[in-house]
This record gives C-alpha cells, structure tokens and sequence, in this order.
C-alpha cells in the first residue's frame, strides 16, 4: 500500500519536471533565436547604411575633382554637387567608426565593408583589418579577417587568380590570388610584411565546423595593374 502511494505520488512530480524542463528548453531556444535575429539584422543594416554612405563619398569626392578640373570657360553650376554631398566624405572621415573601406570578390559574390579591429563586436558587423598591418597602397601586407560563418563564408569557394578589389577614399586596388593555405592560429608569420603589396584574408576552418574551429584558412593575393 506504501508502495502504491509512493509510486503514485511520483508520477506527478516526475510529469511536472519534464514539463518545467520542455518550457526551459522552449524558452532559450526562442531568446537563442532570437538573438541570433538581432545579430543578422543588425550586420545587415550596417552593411546598407554605411555602403551607401560609403558610395556618396566616393561620388562626393569624385565630383569635386572633376569641377576642379573643370575649365573655367564650362564651369560647374554651384548646385552640381549637393552641400551634403560635398561634406559626405568629410562626415565619414571625422567618425570613429567610419570603415576604412570595402573588399569585393566578385566571381564568388563577397562584398563587405572593412572596420578597423579583430574585436568581436566589429566582426559581428563587418570584415576586420589587423591592426599593425599594411593598408590599402602601401608596401606590405594588408591582413584583413572575417567570420567563415557569415562575411568570409564565401571565402570556401575561392580560387587562384581571382580578382580581389579593395576601395577606400584614396583610390581602387586590385589584388590576384596566388595561394591560399590551412595553418594552425599561432603560425602569424602569414602576416610578415614582404617586399611588394600583398592582401592576405583569414578566416577560420573549417567552414563547417561547429562551434570554435581549430585552423585558420588563408588567402594570399599580390598588387595587379589597373
């Protein structure tokens, strides 16, 4: 009779426990979700925002050279360029956390706006340059890093000679992939600084991994001609 008492006590008990366990689960998978939302939405606006105005200080920029340019006899009407045009690229530059530009590879379908830092909160919403590297027209290595899972996931479809083109306020450059390497996180020495102008893009590897990957991949590209 005990027994039977016992037993039938514990049925509700043990019902209520897996009930409270099935809402617990229920409840983080919604905020994981929902966080992970978050996370997408806001790396998709700073991509739109700060692509646009990336685009109007480069239009902003190219105006005023060509009424510069411009002979005295054909002279640019003072409205051509918009004032807020003309000051776009002034705006940008004076920001904190203006981008220092925009790395495209086109064949593969990778475009992002480039952040100064590796830090999580700037990779959550863009590309990263290494800081200490080159930057885009000096000699040396330019080192720029990404997530595989989101802006460099692309990077596992890329191939050798393809076109890399790295745009900031000072101009268009272009890059050609000539090796791409799997090292482990300590061998830095992908980053030492060469005698030419080189871009090298890390990300880690495996793409598919989940959760922290244990390598990093590596792209290596050299200065071509415009």
């Amino acid at each position: 009779m005990n027994f039977r008492i016992k037993r039938h006590m514990f049925i509700p008990t043990r019902a209520r426990s897996l009930r409270w366990i099935r809402n617990a689960l229920i409840t983080i998978g919604i905020v994981l979700l929902s966080y992970t939302a978050l996370v997408l939405l806001d790396r998709k606006m700073y991509q739109d925002d700060e692509g646009w105005r990336f685009e109007r200080a480069l239009k902003a920029s190219t105006a005023t050279v060509e009424s510069s340019d411009q002979d005295q006899a054909f002279p640019v009407p003072p409205l051509a360029v918009p004032e807020s045009m003309r000051n776009e690229s002034l705006t940008i530059a004076n920001r904190n956390d203006a981008p220092l530009g925009r790395i495209e590879i086109s064949r593969i379908g990778l475009r992002a706006m480039i952040m100064e830092g590796i830090d999580e909160p700037t990779l959550r919403r863009a590309v990263g340059h290494i800081p200490g590297t080159a930057l885009p027209g000096q000699k040396g290595n330019i080192g720029i890093a990404g997530h595989r899972d989101t802006l460099f996931r692309a990077l596992r479809n890329i191939r050798l000679q393809d076109e890399i083109a790295l745009t900031t306020s000072q101009g268009s450059f272009r890059y050609q992939v000539n090796a791409t390497k799997i090292v482990d996180p300590a061998e830095v020495q992908v980053l030492d600084n060469p005698n030419s102008e080189v871009l090298t893009l890390i990300t880690c590897y495996p793409f598919s991994f989940i959760g922290s990957a244990p390598r990093r991949f590596v792209v290596r590209a050299y200065r071509i001609a415009d």
